[in-house]
């Protein structure tokens, strides 16, 4: 189990911010052999990525919703995430293939959704937490270093 910080942290990154959020929706869970191989493209992804300090994954987290797996990534740029996305010799794109060649056998077993969110400023706070989110993709200090409010820490002056 990660080290509880008892103390308020924050993150600490000043570069482009990209956060992608990507979700599975199992739709028919007695048909795994439509939602599985989805499910486990994702981990060769993420290791390629991870593998690849140049690739702009900064880092994610994933999660379990009520229709299924939540990833969210932390990225430097929306440009290197679409390179990936469509790059011919990385593992995205065939698993793309084969979910939609699957997916037309079954139209609705298993459903893929994406959002990508370009960040101009972004704040965090994390107490009684390990490191995690995008403190764990960047950087993780105290929370004085950047700001004791929200406010502060996203660099916003509030209306008089």
């Amino acid at each position: 189990m990660a080290d509880v910080i008892p103390a308020r942290m924050t993150h600490d990154y000043d570069g482009d911010l990209v956060v992608f959020l990507i979700g599975m929706r199992i739709n028919k869970p007695w048909r795994p052999d439509l939602w599985l191989p989805a499910f486990n493209a994702m981990p060769k992804m993420l290791a390629e990525l991870s593998r690849d300090p140049d690739s702009g994954l900064l880092g994610y987290r994933m999660t379990f919703g009520a229709g299924g797996p939540l990833l969210v990534q932390y990225w430097n740029s929306h440009e290197k995430l679409y390179h990936y996305a469509s790059d011919r010799s990385a593992a995205h794109r065939p698993a793309w293939a084969a979910f939609n060649r699957r997916a037309r056998k079954a139209p609705g077993a298993v459903g893929i959704w994406h959002e990508t969110y370009v960040v101009e400023r972004a704040e965090s706070i994390y107490s009684g937490m390990p490191v995690s989110g995008l403190a764990a993709a960047t950087s993780c200090v105290p929370v004085a270093r950047r700001g004791e409010t929200a406010v502060e820490r996203l660099g916003v002056r509030q209306a008089a």
